[in-house]
């Protein structure tokens, strides 16, 4: 059995404190940061305020907990199909693809938290709304490093993957909103259309 965790005074947490952080993510991941309340974390992590305060100090400092822990586990960014990919065709279709099975995954919540998370809210949430900004750009350099190698320069490397980033973004949105797979799946379809009839279908070398 795993040992409790302490706290900062030293005594051990009345909770599994792991466990918590699952059950916030999957709370703020279903219905945002202002949808959640203190009330309904703690009923869902089954501990009184002090002891959550004790533990993350905030509400804010619990939501940041719960957005490492699902990029750590349940991030719809997969790059690993990129990198296999022989050209840029094939990469956004992987990439796409596999992001569209992610965000529909009846296992988890809809949608992705990164991408659909603080778009719009209270203005005096601007600092989650801003790391929630800085964690999209963080995604946006990545899909650009790993299209690299498929394309003439950084430049375009970084319009394609702004590109992306946008339809991810309308795909987690419409995800949540709960169109099906098949049909989102149809998007990925026309993107792939899209890029070869701009000609950046090129190929590895």
């Amino acid at each position: 059995m795993k040992p409790a965790e302490k706290s900062q005074g030293g005594r051990p947490w009345s909770f599994d404190r792991e466990q918590a952080v699952e059950t916030a993510m999957r709370l703020f991941w279903r219905y945002g940061y202002e949808g959640v309340s203190v009330g309904d974390l703690t009923k869902a992590i089954g501990v009184a305020p002090p002891s959550l305060y004790a533990a993350f100090g905030n509400k804010a400092g619990l939501y940041g907990e719960a957005l490492r822990r699902y990029e750590e586990h349940y991030s719809s960014l997969d790059l690993a199909s990129v990198k296999k990919a022989a050209s840029v065709a094939d990469a956004v279709r992987g990439m796409l693809e596999n992001a569209v099975a992610a965000v529909t995954d009846p296992a988890r919540e809809a949608g992705c938290m990164i991408s659909s998370g603080m778009v719009a809210c209270h203005p005096g949430l601007q600092d989650l709304a801003q790391d929630a900004a800085h964690r999209r750009d963080v995604m946006l350099d990545a899909i650009a490093a790993a299209f690299a190698p498929l394309l003439p320069d950084a430049s375009a490397a970084h319009r394609l993957a702004r590109y992306l980033s946008a339809i991810m973004q309308g795909i987690s949105i419409q995800a949540r909103d709960g169109i099906a797979r098949d049909e989102l799946l149809a998007i990925v379809d026309d993107v792939v259309m899209g890029l070869d009839a701009r000609n950046l279908d090129i190929a590895r070398h």
